[in-house]
């Protein structure tokens, strides 16, 4: 079983930055790919980013690409989405996301466990 905690969501206005992080607690010595989902008011949840257990491997959908990375830190049994130049459109519930056999979770179906979200709201 494993815990995710996300923080770091808030207010910004469009153009700015805001970094999210996702602590893991629990069994956290498994190979988890870890990944960030986020969900609209009257929307899907939809797949944001995803990152391999080594890091090495990351994958983005279209719409974040050249403006958010994800990455991670092991020995902090933590993860990042670093969101630059927001857009109103970014605005959502994000979700942290764990997968347990180090395939990238980029479908909901895919992810083993949720953290509890964390709100993004980008003002125009």
């Amino acid at each position: 079983q494993v815990t995710l905690v996300e923080s770091g969501g808030g207010l910004v206005q469009a153009g700015g930055s805001l970094r999210l992080s996702c602590a893991a607690s629990g069994r956290t010595d498994s190979n988890y790919a870890m990944g960030w989902f986020r969900q609209a008011p009257g929307k899907e949840r939809e797949f944001v980013a995803a990152i391999s257990r080594s890091g090495i491997s990351r994958f983005y959908t279209d719409s974040v690409k050249g403006r958010f990375t994800i990455s991670r830190d092991n020995a902090k049994n933590t993860v990042y989405l670093q969101m630059n130049s927001l857009k109103p459109e970014d605005t959502a519930v994000y979700f942290c996301a764990a997968e347990n056999h180090d395939f990238l979770p980029t479908t909901v179906s895919a992810v083993d466990y949720w953290g509890q979200g964390t709100q993004v709201t980008v003002s125009s």
